[in-house]
């Protein structure tokens, strides 16, 4: 067991903010880091994530298409990549970070939903856990997750406590990252306290949602 025994749910290991000194990140970790579930947000990420997994003992993937990026998806092909890497190594241990995100407009909303309820059949198939990214899209995402049988976390939570509420009704877990320090911060610090400890998982977003008062700078596991 690591020095630490603490699991960071939520990082991403393969961005290129890692290039410059990664062999020390990763050195680190190994010594300060019981686990790190690195996630795929594109295919190529994915790949990147799962070959970490399989060099390190204590990285664990999760693969999938975040819905920023949705430009790489030529064509329907997507989902067999997906399949295969979930069916091909065993240290895939969730689908994501997959969701959907219309912070910068409506206009490929519905393509999101497609490709966001594709991910979530495989999750449904395979029997794992999603990760879940949410942005100015609550109604919809809940709408398309709760039509499925499965479960996860949803990352970086910054909904309201009613909405916990029916997540936490469903047997989900919820996550809080960096965001919990920022100053403005008032609906994450008060569903921090309303969630069960044992509901909630560690994250950091790595290399983001740097905590204040470091914000500006890599955020490390």
């Amino acid at each position: 067991m690591s020095r630490l025994g603490i699991i960071d749910t939520h990082a991403h290991l393969d961005d290129n903010r890692f290039d410059s000194d990664r062999a020390a990140v990763m050195e680190r970790l190994a010594r300060d880091m019981e686990a790190v579930i690195t996630q795929g947000t594109t295919y190529e990420s994915s790949v990147a994530s799962v070959e970490m997994a399989e060099q390190y003992d204590f990285v664990f993937a999760a693969v999938g298409w975040h819905p920023e990026d949705l430009a790489g998806i030529k064509d329907e092909s997507y989902i067999a990549e997906l399949e295969k890497l979930v069916r091909e190594h065993e240290k895939v241990v969730a689908i994501g970070e997959i969701g959907l995100d219309y912070h910068y407009g409506t206009e490929e909303k519905e393509l999101q939903q497609k490709l966001f309820r594709a991910q979530l059949e495989i999750a449904e198939e395979a029997k794992m856990p999603v990760v879940i990214h949410e942005r100015d899209s609550i109604a919809d995402c809940l709408d398309c997750v709760f039509d499925y049988d499965v479960t996860g976390t949803f990352h970086a939570f910054s909904g309201s406590k009613e909405t916990a509420k029916k997540l936490l009704d469903r047997g989900w877990y919820i996550s809080f990252g960096g965001t919990v320090t920022f100053k403005n911060a008032r609906q994450p610090v008060e569903n921090a306290v309303y969630v069960p400890d044992d509901r909630i998982l560690t994250e950091t977003d790595s290399p983001y949602l740097t905590p204040h008062p470091f914000r500006g700078e890599r955020n490390d596991s």
